[in-house]
């Protein structure tokens, strides 16, 4: 562990699991000098609504009349 507190994780794991720079984890202490690490997998879109919302252009959605599918 270094002295900021982080833990290096070996480039076999990494690769093998596809870890990413900002990979997020959760740590779990299961006994004393125990413990689980489990990658927190990404909401998908997560922040998009956010995103969209801070658009400078504002009304730049404008919902267009469609068909009813009802008669095919």
């Amino acid at each position: 562990m270094s002295s900021k507190g982080q833990i290096v994780l070996p480039a076999t794991l990494r690769q093998h699991d596809h870890l990413q720079p900002g990979d997020e984890f959760e740590i779990e202490r299961l006994d004393d000098g125990e413990y689980r690490l489990v990658r927190r997998r990404a909401v998908p879109n997560k922040g998009l609504v956010d995103w969209l919302l801070a658009c400078p252009d504002k009304g730049f959605f404008v919902p267009i009349e469609s068909e009813s599918t009802d008669e095919l």
